[in-house]
């Protein structure tokens, strides 16, 4: 067919893409065929189908107008669609009327104007698919019939959700006509297109692959009881593990674990977040994140690198919401957290009170009023920030790690599970790193007594809820006038505080419709 009667027949009009899920139970050539018939019925104005065999097969059952590709995994590039010459020439022999070729600008096997050429020297129009902009102008500049958005989010990290719209509105100022492609899989973001400029549109997922569509309404359908039910996605990140788990109304209905990787706040950090809870997903309605250091509106810093480096002002909460595919994200200090899960469902219920953890680092927080207390800055009950006379920070001193690190230095055990294993068999040096460790705390606690003069502290943490630390802990306040010593009671959620007080707050935030 003509260059310009083909182009005035698809303008305005529906492309329907007939590409079963590879090697799903759909993945026939009959089944390609019977979509074919089916979307030309439904009034499709052309196909696009892929590999040589499906092309002839569909072109002998239909007279719609076919764009034909060719899909190959390369080891040597990434290149999938129509990447040699040889696959050119096939689809022009099967009797495709356009036949497509990746027009990205990636290491390729063939250049997009070798092939280009070979298409020419059929009489088929060419058509690339592309990813930006300026693979968009070369395209254009080369001479390509149609260009289409195929490639756009294709091509490198996380795949986004929406269309580009963004490539279709300038790609439909170039002049060559443009196909709208990749994720228009609903009829409104698919009028939307040709709103925006597109002179087509072509959707494959939504119509042809039932696996995809099923699932679609699958997710949808969790999505909504766990907003009727009220379930979140918590993520607790410490120093060394990080604790993901579903959690509704206080309960955890599953959780698991993973060592923090070193990296934070890298792209691969954020993909094996979005991994390991992958198939959670339409399970919560909300995303928390419970994370060692400060945030402030949703941007993620280091209070102490020896625990955690983070890079500055990480857009942590933004992060969040893009990768679990939520409308927001909340991220708050997890000893805030903590305490917020404290007073909801634990040792904490009902009073203004302050949360202390002692664990790889020391960290706090404060409900006061029914309303968790995070200061101006996010660093409210950051009491492993106060520092000694020295200057030194409380965490750095007293901490688990810095117990370690002491008895280190001093020629024991650099380990803390080591250290109070001495302590119970009498040990001095280890008596002694956690005596100093203990009554520098107390010292603070009483401080934070007299400032908020709370009703209550709920002691947690790795080290802050073993006996041995506890009694140091008792003895070192004894020293203080009874007036200033604060009611220490144990946390009763043990490790689960965090993920607890974060899904919670999350869900506040996400039915008040921010986070």
């Amino acid at each position: 067919m003509p260059r310009e009667p083909l182009l005035e027949r698809l303008a305005a009009g529906l492309i329907v893409s007939c590409q079963p899920v590879d090697g799903g139970p759909m993945d026939t050539t009959e089944t390609v065929v019977a979509m074919a018939l089916a979307a030309r019925d439904g009034g499709a104005r052309a196909l696009r189908i892929e590999g040589a065999s499906r092309v002839a097969a569909v072109r002998a059952a239909c007279d719609l107008p076919i764009i034909g590709i060719v899909k190959r995994d390369l080891d040597e590039s990434p290149v999938r669609i129509t990447p040699f010459v040889r696959d050119v020439r096939a689809l022009a022999e099967a009797g495709a009327t356009v036949i497509a070729v990746d027009a990205t600008q990636r290491v390729r096997p063939v250049s997009v104007s070798d092939l280009l050429a070979a298409i020419r020297s059929t009489e088929c129009l060419a058509m690339a698919d592309l990813a930006t902009l300026d693979e968009a102008r070369s395209a254009c500049d080369l001479g390509f019939d149609i260009i289409g958005t195929t490639m756009s989010g294709y091509t490198g990290g996380p795949i986004p959700t929406a269309p580009d719209f963004e490539l279709l509105s300038v790609c439909s100022r170039l002049g060559t006509f443009v196909i709208a492609e990749g994720r228009f899989n609903t009829p409104a973001l698919a009028g939307s297109a040709i709103e925006a400029g597109a002179d087509a549109v072509c959707a494959g997922s939504a119509i042809t692959r039932q696996e995809y569509v099923t699932r679609w309404f699958g997710d949808a359908i969790a999505h909504a009881n766990a907003v009727r039910r009220g379930t979140a996605l918590a993520l607790d990140i410490g120093g060394t593990k990080s604790l993901l788990a579903l959690v509704q109304n206080g309960e955890i209905l599953d959780e698991r674990t993973a060592p923090t990787m070193r990296r934070i706040a890298t792209e691969d950090w954020f993909a094996e977040l979005r991994t390991l809870a992958a198939d959670w997903a339409g399970r919560y309605c909300a995303v928390g994140a419970a994370v060692t250091g400060v945030v402030r509106e949703g941007r993620w810093s280091a209070l102490n690198s020896d625990t955690l480096d983070i890079p500055p002002e990480t857009p942590l909460a933004e992060r969040l919401a893009e990768i679990f595919q939520c409308d927001s994200a909340l991220a708050v200090n997890d000893a805030q957290a903590a305490a917020w899960g404290e007073y909801r469902y634990g040792a904490g219920r009902g009073t203004d009170m302050a949360f202390v953890t002692v664990s790889s680092g020391i960290g706090g927080g404060i409900v006061i009023g029914g309303q968790l207390w995070r200061g101006s800055r996010g660093l409210a009950g950051s009491l492993g920030q106060t520092r000694l006379t020295d200057g030194t920070r409380l965490e750095s001193f007293a901490s688990g790690f810095a117990m370690s690190r002491r008895a280190g230095t001093e020629g024991w055990p650099d380990d803390t599970r080591a250290i109070f294993s001495a302590l119970a068999d009498g040990e001095p040096w280890a008596a002694s790193i956690i005596a100093d460790a203990a009554g520098e705390v107390a010292r603070a606690l009483v401080n934070l007594q007299a400032i908020a003069d709370i009703e209550r502290v709920v002691l947690g943490g790795g080290v802050g809820l073993l006996p041995s630390y506890q009694a140091r802990l008792q003895g070192a306040l004894k020293a203080y006038p009874s007036i200033f010593l604060p009611v220490i009671v144990p946390a009763a959620l043990g490790a689960k505080a965090g993920v607890v007080g974060v899904a919670d707050l999350a869900l506040r935030g996400s039915q008040r419709g921010s986070a």
